[in-house]
């Protein structure tokens, strides 16, 4: 038997095909454009995900025996607002995560709404990735397009929609738009109210392992597949992760250096970080998570090697790197390229190299951006240890955590042991492993990565190069205070 897992990503999809015992048996990549129309704006055409799909999946099953596919399992970007109308034609392009257009919308859900409100109602505060303030905005922006408003879906869900002709979410992903009355499960009649929506707009909400649906027989055909191929709920982009990474259950951690950079603290019961910087979510596991997202993680460096420095050999550059130089970098990076959300919640925060000077390198930039990412990361961490818990080690995934060098950066700016499982493809695998249950083959997510995740390498931190990067992280976090108030000059 066979399994899919969807990774619907900011740049690119990746299907899995994985088989009855985990192992990948093939994997496919299709990629499409991102578009930035306005500075701070980002979105993408849902088409072409869709599009990037229907390429996928035939090439991904071919070669093997298509009655032997069970079930799909996505997991997604999340926040990106998909719109559409009664017709379910998509009204506008997706305005993504990553998109900071709606500074307004998200002071007035924060300040004249308000913070304790908000969190009463949702569990969170608002943050200019959530899809409410982005509904804010096409209501003040669009208003003839949100009068035509029929759906309101999330990017993985217009997949599945597309797949199965239901209109679906899940809890994991459904809790990152500010709709979600997280604690109980339920869409908040408050916040619906707030933006001028109904709760027929919205998709039905399930667990993550739900079989939603089945193949369309039209898309069964273009797919190459039996229409009796089971199609799940699935999850957020970084719930899926953390079941592709094992990290279910009480107590686990995961970090994702993707696109984005995530902390991820999973847990079987609901808490709230009172100071509101880490998102109190649902999790695919059908418990609960705290999770600190920074808003440019990997793309730092990506944006580094390829805008930059014209090179896309990463490894090449980051082995200039002198081993002695590490933790004694007096370059340091703000990686804030498109503002930054866990935990200052700042639209108006920017990208800054400081302390250069006239002996500075090329690689001690490149350093320096590896640097920034772990150090922002680190004030995640600071904020869960704050609220008292307690985090030994973490499992590591994303395409950053590819690189030896970063993981070790890491490591010793957490002073924590970080673990690479075996399959590292994330979202993707989480997708597989909801796909695995929404077809019984296993009765629990928390069994599915019992029996599926294992540990492949450890990178162990040093204490002294983690004592160095103490002292450099508190330099470190007196940047961005020192930046705060010059920032919105710059605009």
């Amino acid at each position: 038997m066979f399994y899919i897992g969807i990774d619907l990503g900011t740049s690119a999809v990746k299907l899995l095909l994985v088989d009855e015992g985990g192992n990948v048996a093939q994997e496919v990549t299709k990629e499409y454009p991102l578009s930035f129309p306005h500075p701070g704006w980002s979105e993408q055409e849902p088409g072409d995900w869709w599009s990037a799909v229907l390429a996928g999946v035939p090439e991904l099953v071919s070669g093997v025996d298509a009655g032997e596919v069970r079930a799909i399992g996505l997991g997604g970007q999340m926040h990106g607002l998909v719109a559409l109308d009664m017709d379910d034609s998509v009204l506008r392009p997706a305005i993504l995560w990553n998109d900071g257009r709606t500074a307004g919308e998200t002071d007035y859900l924060n300040e004249v709404v308000g913070r304790e409100t908000l969190s009463r109602y949702t569990a969170n505060i608002a943050f200019a990735g959530f899809t409410a303030p982005k509904i804010l905005w096409m209501k003040a922006n669009e208003p003839e397009k949100f009068a035509r408003i029929s759906k309101i879906m999330l990017p993985k869900d217009y997949l599945v929609y597309k797949m199965t002709g239901v209109h679906a979410t899940d809890y994991s992903d459904a809790s990152g738009m500010l709709l979600l009355d997280v604690q109980n499960k339920r869409w908040s009649r408050e916040m619906l109210e707030i933006c001028g929506i109904t709760e027929a707009q919205l998709p039905k909400l399930h667990e993550s392992w739900d079989c939603v649906g089945t193949l369309k027989p039209e898309v069964a055909r273009q797919f190459g597949l039996p229409a009796s191929v089971k199609v799940c709920a699935g999850a957020g982009d970084n719930a899926a992760a953390a079941v592709g990474t094992g990290t279910v259950g009480a107590g686990g951690c995961n970090i994702s250096l993707g696109t984005s950079g995530t902390v991820f603290i999973s847990s079987d019961r609901f808490g709230v970080d009172p100071h509101n910087a880490l998102h109190a979510f649902a999790h695919a596991d059908g418990g609960w998570h705290l999770m600190g997202c920074m808003l440019s993680a990997a793309s730092c460096n990506k944006w580094w090697m390829d805008e930059v420095s014209g090179d896309t050999d990463y490894s090449r550059e980051q082995g200039k790197i002198n081993p002695d130089k590490l933790g004694r970098n007096h370059v340091y990076f703000l990686p804030y390229l498109m503002g930054e959300r866990s935990p200052i919640n700042d639209t108006n925060a920017r990208g800054t190299f400081t302390g250069l000077t006239m002996d500075t390198t090329h690689a001690d930039m490149t350093q320096a951006v590896l640097e920034g990412v772990a150090f922002a990361i680190r004030d995640s961490f600071e904020v869960a240890k704050s609220l008292g818990i307690d985090i030994p080690r973490s499992n590591i995934c994303g395409g950053g955590a590819k690189s030896p060098l970063w993981r070790k950066i890491l490591a010793n700016v957490l002073g924590i042991p970080l673990d690479m499982v075996a399959t590292e493809q994330g979202p993707g695998y989480g997708g597989a492993i909801l796909a695995m249950v929404a077809d019984g083959r296993y009765p629990s997510v928390q069994a599915a990565c019992d029996a599926l995740v294992t540990v492949a390498s450890t990178t162990e931190p040093e204490p002294e190069l983690t004592r160095l990067y103490n002292e450099r992280y508190s330099q470190f976090k007196e940047i961005y205070p020192a930046m705060k108030s010059l920032f919105p000059k710059l605009m």
